[in-house]
Formats: structure tokens, sequence, C-alpha cells
């Protein structure tokens, strides 16, 4: 586990470079739904049906 502060303004510095992706792709890991869904399917985890429900891909 991290040792930083979560209070502490200077423990974010990092995020101030982080772009679009990197906060989502951050939330989506986290995302217990998510988790459990691709663990369940995992054989299905790259379909297309699996990418779009999760925003992992830029096709309608």
């Amino acid at each position: 586990m991290p040792s930083a502060d979560w209070r502490s303004e200077s423990a974010y510095d990092e995020t101030k470079k982080a772009e679009t992706v990197d906060i989502a792709w951050e939330w989506l890991r986290r995302s217990h739904e998510y988790q459990q869904e691709y663990s369940n399917e995992q054989s299905s985890a790259t379909s297309d049906q699996f990418r779009r429900k999760w925003g992992l891909t830029f096709s309608s």
C-alpha cells in the first residue's frame, strides 16, 4: 500500500500529467463490476459486446 497521504495535495502531483484515457483506465480497473464480468466471462472478454459495454472500443 502506498504511504502517500491521500489528504495531501502533493500526493496527486502525477495526476496533473494524466490524460483522459489514464484516468478512465484507473476507474475501470478498480470497478468491481468490471472485474467480476471480466473474470466470469474471460473467454468472451474480447467480444465486441464486452468492449462496447465497457467503452474499450471506438466503433459503434
